[in-house]
């Protein structure tokens, strides 16, 4: 869009040297470059011109402003934040609409992607409310073609959620996303489920809905990129996928599923089953409550909310943990 209209200003017919200078305040940010420039070079003309003291009256009422022709500079990025939306929007479909797989769709779809979901459970209520579309029927799921398909179901039950999704329906180029805790056993698992055209990427969101309610910022988001095809729309839309995590502040720390699943053992699931241990024992708040003290409450909250079964498989499912 062209953006450089005069203003029109009290005293002048056809626009003057100022007018032409407010115009250029509204150019993209890569014609601004000669601004100051302009600046000084009105000043000095101004300053130097010969005028009558009825003319110098005229250019001063000139600072008033009374029409804007040209289009705003937050009109400009506005509409550049919206296509660059539209150009990376993913269409992402989840197995297993739970908990954390609501809590991933409520924050997809307030970056642009368009959601789809399924589960055993009938949550069309809900995913309609949140402007998922939701398929009880995994077939008619598959039919829809997402491009990503994140398998947010417990790791108890991933293996038997996996034989049951009807892959064959889905296009062979497809992302696969798991978001589970522990990383070997469903990098095991796809590469042996999975037919070899489809791509693999393994992620563990190191939040879930209590410890990432509200900002994402600095909360660690580790990553493998365990099988991406050749091709550019390939490498493009696993990166569109990350930048949803780096856009809304993670801390993206690309790691293989083996060194993960070492670390998280000396690190998650101890956590755990400490907060499990204090959760059994029905520590209470108290008005002289230590730092330390409400520290460890606050484990036994962030434990506590979760599922045994999600305890369990931190265990059953790690080998480092045994």
């Amino acid at each position: 869009m062209q953006q450089s209209a005069l203003l029109k200003c009290e005293g002048c017919s056809t626009g003057c040297a100022q007018a032409r200078l407010g115009s250029s305040l509204l150019a993209p940010p890569q014609q601004r470059a000669q601004l100051p420039q302009q600046f000084t070079n009105l000043r000095n003309f101004v300053a130097k011109s010969p005028l009558s003291s009825s003319r110098r009256g005229s250019v001063a009422s000139c600072r008033k402003v009374f029409a804007l022709d040209a289009a705003m500079p937050f009109d400009y990025e506005a509409k550049a934040n919206a296509r660059h939306k539209q150009q990376t929007a993913l269409r992402i479909g989840i197995v297993g609409f739970g908990t954390f797989g609501q809590f991933l769709a409520k924050r997809l779809i307030s970056q642009g992607h368009k959601v789809i979901a399924t589960s055993r459970g009938d949550y069309f209520e809900l995913a309609q409310s949140l402007g998922v579309h939701f398929f009880q029927d995994a077939d008619d799921f598959a039919e829809e073609h997402p491009e990503v398909v994140i398998l947010a179901s417990s790791i108890l039950s991933t293996e038997a959620v996996l034989n049951g999704l009807p892959v064959q329906r889905l296009k062979r180029s497809t992302l696969f996303v798991d978001v589970l805790s522990v990383k070997e056993f469903p990098k095991r698992l796809f590469l042996a489920k999975l037919p070899a055209q489809m791509d693999i990427l393994c992620t563990h969101p190191m939040f879930g809905p209590d410890s990432g309610s509200g900002s994402w910022n600095n909360l660690n988001f580790m990553y493998e990129k365990v099988r991406i095809g050749a091709g550019a729309n390939r490498r493009k839309r696993v990166d569109a996928f990350l930048q949803f995590f780096e856009r809304e502040g993670c801390k993206m720390v690309e790691m293989s599923c083996e060194e993960h699943d070492r670390q998280a053992a000396s690190t998650q699931f101890i956590t755990h089953t400490v907060g499990r241990v204090l959760g059994a024992m029905e520590l209470q708040a108290t008005p002289i409550d230590t730092r330390g003290f409400k520290s460890l409450l606050d484990l036994v909250s962030n434990t506590t909310n979760d599922s045994f079964e999600l305890y369990y498989g931190l265990f059953m499912y790690n080998q480092a943990s045994q």
